[in-house]
């Protein structure tokens, strides 16, 4: 009975969704409604996004990352807790883009981490609208670089 339990256990996490939700699972409380809501402002921001098409959640680098599989209309967006700072999130974009380097163009007052990641404490309000705007220009990537 032991080795079947252990069986349908592997069978769960297994999966993608279990991986992930483990992740979430994984971080202090309000880290990881903070995590949560930046998933949620992702997969909104991505529904309301022309030409994003379905989003596929997966693990990069041990962290939840959303992909634009479907058209390729943008760059990869990963989300976690900053390992070096307790209460901070951080939403990663490819260090290769210029996409940080825009965004801190745009929204000045938000705190960066080098060229890759847009850093927030998880115990303050996210800044909802900069972040939605934020990712879909990194959803939107690849379309604005064909052009």
């Amino acid at each position: 009975m032991k080795s079947a339990t252990k069986r349908a256990t592997a069978r769960r996490l297994a999966t993608p969704g279990a991986a992930i939700d483990a992740v979430f699972d994984a971080c202090p409380a309000p880290v990881k409604t903070k995590l949560l809501t930046l998933r949620r402002l992702i997969l909104d921001t991505a529904r309301q996004t022309k030409g994003v098409g379905r989003i596929e959640e997966a693990l990069k680098w041990g962290q939840p990352s959303y992909l634009t599989a479907e058209t390729g209309s943008g760059s990869t967006i990963r989300i976690d807790r900053v390992k070096s700072a307790d209460n901070q999130v951080a939403v990663f974009f490819h260090c290769q883009t210029d996409l940080v380097d825009t965004f801190r163009e745009l929204y000045p007052k938000l705190s960066y981490s080098g060229n890759r990641a847009i850093l927030l404490d998880a115990d303050k309000k996210l800044p909802e609208a900069e972040l939605r705007h934020c990712v879909a220009l990194a959803l939107t990537y690849h379309l604005r670089k064909r052009k």
